[in-house]
């Protein structure tokens, strides 16, 4: 059974900086695999939005263009944790970021009905 835990949320003020973390369970982010692994965030009342992606076998990364130069998403070397570090960030951070991942490569994956694996999300929220 997969299992997706974030961590690493909490409260910062603006121009701070966070690193979220997505633990693996019975899955890896292997970089030996043909799938993307991904970010996402959900401010309230917003709709589900994407933030970043890395590609397993390439180490491909891409990011939305809202925090484009402002966030790294990356793997550590056991393959087992996903992390997102987030630098100056603003008020309009604020939101629940959760992680995600292909069971199986598929298309448009900037979009969360690309990905089967997702954790519980972890609250962000950016003071002014």
């Amino acid at each position: 059974q997969v299992q997706l835990v974030e961590s690493g949320g909490g409260v910062v003020q603006a121009g701070g900086s966070l690193t979220l973390s997505c633990a693996a369970s019975g899955h890896t982010f292997s970089t030996n695999t043909n799938v993307w692994f991904a970010w996402f965030r959900q401010a309230p009342g917003k709709a589900r939005e994407f933030v970043a992606r890395l590609h397993g076998s390439t180490g491909i990364t891409s990011y939305a263009d809202s925090v484009k130069g402002r966030f790294t998403i990356s793997t550590n070397g056991d393959h087992n944790t996903l992390s997102l570090q987030m630098n100056s960030l603003m008020p309009e951070d604020t939101a629940v970021y959760s992680c995600a991942s292909q069971s199986s490569i598929k298309p448009r994956a900037t979009q969360p009905g690309a990905y089967d694996y997702w954790g519980q999300g972890t609250q962000v929220t950016v003071s002014s």
